[in-house]
This record gives C-alpha cells, structure tokens and sequence, in this order.
C-alpha cells in the first residue's frame, strides 16, 4: 500500500476491535485501503507527517474512523486538532467508540465530528456498520479538493467580497 492509497485511518487501541473492524472492512473489499494507528500521538504525527510519518507524502485520509478512549492523547483532542488545521479540518471523522455517555456526543458534535457511532458488540453487527461506512464515506459522500495544501475554504475567506 503506499501512502496515498490511504482512504481510512482507523485510530484504534484495542486489537479485538481492530482485528473486527479490518475483517469486516476486508468483507467489504475496502481492507487495502485502511491504515491503522494505536493511539492519539501517532495518529496526530499520521495526520500531520510529523515523527514516524515524517516522510509520508501529504495526502488526508479521506475518512478518520476515531475512537474516543485512546492511550498518550485521547480523541476528544485528536478530534480537536484536527478541527483546528485548516489542512485538515475537512476530512470526515466518524467516532467509532464504545463510550454512549452524553457528555462525549455532545462534546465530539461540539467539536465538528461527522458522526458518532457506539461500536456493536456482535460480529454482524459490526460487520452491517462497517459496510454502511464504507459505503456512504468512501462511495457516496462527496469532499472538497484541497487548494494548494489548504482547505478549499481559504480560498474563500481570503477573496475580496
């Protein structure tokens, strides 16, 4: 796989859920196209090419799959990072979590988060929300080109009206 032929980073710590999330996502032929990171830190070096990724040729994901309770930095604050970068603020990120607490929705659709979704327990469960995901984020959804490594929005902030 090279760099650019990332279309979802999957920012997940724990190996069962990674392990369901890769089988289904391989179930729905998307498989080849995941990269995967264990916690916030590498996630945000993933995203930014910092660290380990230093040399990674700059290209967003066109989906983060993000879960909430990550170890170094937790994804409320990769979310929050991300948010914050006009070369990134755009990618979808959709919160995969086990968390159903109020506090976290709130906070993560405070934040821009796309979607959240409390992870299923069940293997075909996940396997249907794995599809729909792949699905509708990969096929269907529609998302702006970056101008000159920016958000497209740049562009628009800084013409003259």
């Amino acid at each position: 796989m090279t760099d650019t032929s990332v279309e979802i980073l999957l920012v997940e710590d724990n190996p069962n859920d990674e392990m369901l999330a890769l089988h289904a996502f391989k179930k729905q032929s998307i498989a080849n196209c995941v990269h995967v990171v264990r916690d916030g830190a590498e996630a945000l070096e993933y995203i930014f090419c910092q660290g380990r990724y230093a040399s990674r040729t700059i290209e967003n994901p066109k989906l983060i799959l993000l879960d909430l309770k990550l170890p170094l930095v937790d994804g409320i604050e990769v979310l929050r990072r991300v948010r914050a970068d006009p070369r990134t603020q755009l990618i979808p990120i959709v919160i995969l979590t086990s968390s159903n607490e109020e506090r976290d929705i709130v906070e993560s659709y405070s934040l821009g988060v796309n979607s959240y979704i409390v992870k299923p327990v069940d293997f075909e469960q996940f396997n249907e929300v794995a599809k729909h995901l792949g699905y509708y984020w990969l096929l269907l959804n529609r998302q702006p080109m970056l101008v000159n490594g920016a958000s497209p929005l740049a562009h628009f902030e800084s013409s003259p009206v």
